[in-house]
């Protein structure tokens, strides 16, 4: 194999595929990437075997072959060259290291046999279809923040994607204190999609790959993977094998108790009176009457702290209480500058919304403060 390409598009796709290389790796091959190079491009490959990414880059293929290296190694290597500068790959007869050269700069990384490289995309996909790539960020902002991280409960610990009543491609996450859900009209081709569940660590990469993009996703699932392509990126991914919990259950209709505050100086308040709450709690008590909103924390370790806001609210007086950080994470998706909660009682789950999306809605579970 020999190739010469230049830096800054090299760079820019080992950036994509070298993030899902893990630092440690009990297997060899899985802390390099596969660079194969063929007509006028370079295919670049990273996988920790639960997920693939593959990018193309333009290059002047003088020999075509395949080698794998180092990912991070090669990542740092390429990052700290002279900008503008032109890279030779070179791997001739010692099949056990590649050259890379610009300038006057040398380096050789060892390299392990391309066969040895796992595929993790080969496989029947039963359902296509595609969308743009603002409406999958969409879907994945609005979520994201409420995949659990509790390892127990795997099956949470991503976002679910399925098909309601063959009319809206619906997201949602949850990781038993809170409840994120958004939807779409259902793209053409997901009519009768099976539900799935994308990992947490694929909706990140995948978050990082459609950054300031908008052209087309195309989407293939199967029972156990699902693979996202856009121009030269290719993304697949197995899928969670795990049961997602009936969440509409815990999606309460009737509560008739309507408060909409300033979704900024909601956010500030809350953020402000939490500082002294306790670490792991971080609980705060949340006092509403008729026209205003007290917002309480006691700390017996640090103190006391209360702020009052103007808000629209004219049913009986309650009091009821919440992790301030969850309260934090749902103010920062509502667009809108009011936000809206719907309460039943103190024990009973919250619903936030924000009155500029009717497609999404968040649910909270109070606390004992």
């Amino acid at each position: 194999m020999r190739v010469t390409l230049e830096k800054s598009a090299f760079l820019k796709a080992l950036n994509h595929v070298q993030s899902v290389v893990e630092r440690r790796n009990t297997i060899p091959i899985l802390s390099n990437v596969m660079v194969q190079a063929k007509g006028n491009e370079i295919k670049l490959t990273a996988t920790d075997l639960d997920l693939e990414i593959v990018e193309s880059v333009a290059a002047e293929v003088l020999q075509a072959g395949a080698a794998t290296m180092p990912a991070h190694m090669l990542y740092d290597i390429v990052r700290k060259l002279p900008d503008g500068a032109q890279l030779e790959l070179n791997q001739a007869g010692e099949k056990g290291r590649v050259s890379i050269l610009a300038g006057r700069s040398r380096f050789a990384l060892q390299a392990l046999p391309p066969e040895d490289f796992p595929d993790l995309a080969s496989g029947e996909f039963s359902n296509n279809f595609s969308l743009a790539a603002s409406e999958l960020r969409f879907l994945i902002e609005r979520t994201r923040f409420a995949i659990s991280t509790e390892e127990t409960r795997y099956y949470l610990n991503g976002i679910y994607f399925h098909d309601v009543g063959g009319k809206h491609l619906r997201a949602v996450a949850t990781d038993g204190h809170r409840l994120a859900q958004s939807q779409m009209v259902l793209p053409e081709g997901a009519g009768g999609m099976p539900g799935i569940i994308v990992p947490r660590k694929t909706v990140l990469e995948l978050v990082k790959l459609l950054e300031g993009e908008d052209a087309e996703v195309e989407v293939s699932i199967s029972s156990q993977k699902i693979r996202f392509a856009s121009g030269k990126l290719v993304l697949t991914s197995k899928l969670i094998d795990g049961t997602f919990p009936d969440y509409e259950r815990v999606i309460p209709r009737g509560n008739d108790k309507i408060l909409e505050a300033d979704t900024k100086q909601f956010a500030e308040a809350v953020d402000r009176v939490s500082t002294i709450s306790f670490e792991k709690s971080r609980a705060v008590k949340l006092s509403l009457s008729s026209g205003k909103l007290s917002m309480v924390v006691n700390n017996p370790d640090s103190g006391s702290a209360e702020e009052e806001i103007i808000v629209s609210y004219e049913r009986d007086a309650m009091e009821i209480g919440f992790n301030s950080r969850y309260l934090l994470d749902v103010a920062a998706q509502v667009k809108a500058e009011t936000m809206r909660f719907e309460f039943n009682d103190a024990g009973s789950p919250t619903v936030v919304r924000d009155p500029k999306d009717e497609h999404s809605l968040f649910v909270l579970m109070p606390m004992r403060v």
